[in-house]
């Protein structure tokens, strides 16, 4: 599986940016798929998380009610809508894929990963 994301750019604080995630792949819709972000001199942290079929999603505390994590299988899309934003959510985002029935949340557990896009959030 290779993952490309797009859309990051600069925003100013209280707006709202939509993250996609394009796959190619014939088993995209059997992974389960993450967001994760890395700030400057900080480790990657998990973001958001959803099954293969989109029917279980996990969020990090610090985003929960303020993003949502949707996948699309017929068109090999995740997406990440981020809405309230904040300076501290400036990062690059990651999405990466792991091959397995459980949604895993941890950085280790997912083994395909894309080259990240900037996320910048002006206060």
């Amino acid at each position: 599986v290779q993952l490309v994301e797009s859309g990051g750019g600069l925003v100013q604080a209280g707006g709202s940016v939509r993250l996609s995630c394009a796959a190619s792949g014939r088993t995209f819709s059997s992974y389960a798929l993450g967001w994760f972000r890395q700030a400057p001199g900080l480790e990657r942290e998990f973001v958001a998380a959803v099954s293969w079929s989109g029917g279980r999603a996990y969020y990090a505390d610090s985003v929960k009610g303020r993003f949502t994590i949707s996948r699309d299988n017929a068109k090999n899309t995740m997406y990440l809508q981020m809405d309230s934003l904040k300076p501290e959510d400036t990062a690059v985002y990651y999405c990466a894929a792991a091959n397995q029935e459980n949604v895993p949340r941890t950085a280790r557990m997912f083994g395909y990963w894309g080259q990240g896009t900037q996320v910048t959030v002006s206060s």
